[in-house]
């Protein structure tokens, strides 16, 4: 009788164990390769640690939005509808960005390209878009980095091509329908590759200060009680010596991790941390697939990388 109780007992708990990990959420990486010329690529890990490719590293989306036809730094959220909304980098110097949306990541909508810096003739530029969904305004914001000639003279340079960028933003509940572009983000510094998190009451800007002379090209924390002002003066580096950008984020059992494209050394990077002050490199512990670069990560049901697979 014993053994029979262990025995039903052993199968009871390996079954709730079994149909826990197949309930549980995962994680889904999107990223380009390249230039962006072939478009969306995905990647899924169990862990934040492991990430394979999906459908064996090909497109899941080919850009066809702007003049240039590329699909860098995509930028993918999940709405509470469950919609997938997704903007993207077009090109090196358009004035505008790329849009397209889905339920499944499989089958989108027609791309959109929306002109957030048409209005401004001496913009250069709109890198790296992202989106964050603000459930007290019930809001999207889509923001960005763009420099514009003559503006911020403080902080310019002759070198890399006199890229002097500020972060910019709109506002929209529709995606049709898009509030005035503003300024985001100017604490007296070139800064692109800003990414936003809802955490608590908090909102948590991981940026990428951009300064070239003195070098810095490191990963940085702003922060503000405010989804559209008031951020704060960015901390100290999180990352390293290297040269590093495209930071995103996923916090796995209350500790956060940091990932970020090593584009020196052509592959990802990471740090982690329990209270986003204290960080450990743990580059050597994740892998990405090869020619990884620039992408998002975030967590979703286990049903939707299933039927991406």
């Amino acid at each position: 009788m014993n053994k029979l109780f262990l025995g039903l007992l052993l199968s009871f708990s390996l079954n709730i164990q079994a149909q826990s990990s197949t309930s549980a959420d995962i994680y889904l990486f999107s990223y380009f390769k390249g230039n962006g010329e072939d478009g969306l690529h995905l990647a899924y890990s169990e862990d934040g640690y492991a990430w394979q490719t999906l459908r064996h590293d090909s497109s899941f989306l080919k850009p066809t939005a702007g003049k240039d036809k590329l699909m860098r730094d995509p930028c993918i959220i999940q709405s509470p509808d469950g919609t997938f909304h997704m903007v993207w980098t077009v090109s090196w110097n358009e004035k505008g960005i790329g849009y397209a949306s889905s339920k499944d990541l499989i089958h989108w909508s027609e791309q959109q390209y929306i002109p957030v810096m048409e209005h401004e003739k001496d913009a250069r530029n709109c890198w790296a878009p992202e989106i964050v969904y603000d459930s007290r305004s019930q809001q999207f914001m889509i923001y960005w980095a763009t420099t514009i000639t003559g503006r911020f003279t403080e902080t310019q340079s002759l070198k890399e091509n006199g890229y002097n960028h500020r972060i910019y933003y709109v506002t929209t509940k529709d995606f049709k329908t898009f509030s005035k572009t503003a300024l985001l983000y100017n604490q007296g510094f070139n800064v692109i590759d800003a990414t936003i998190v809802v955490d608590g009451k908090k909102y948590i800007m991981f940026l990428k200060d951009e300064t070239i002379e003195p070098p810095q090209k490191n990963i940085r924390i702003a922060t503000s009680n405010d989804l559209t002002k008031g951020y704060t003066k960015p901390g100290k580096p999180i990352t390293g010596k290297e040269w590093v950008e495209g930071p995103t984020s996923l916090k796995i059992n209350n500790q956060w991790i940091v990932y970020f494209d090593k584009y020196g050394a052509n592959k990802m990077g990471a740090v982690t941390s329990s209270d986003l002050i204290s960080w450990t490199d743990i580059s050597d512990k994740v892998n990405f697939p090869s020619g990884t670069k620039h992408g998002t990560a975030l967590k979703v049901s286990r049903t939707v990388v299933d039927k991406l697979k």
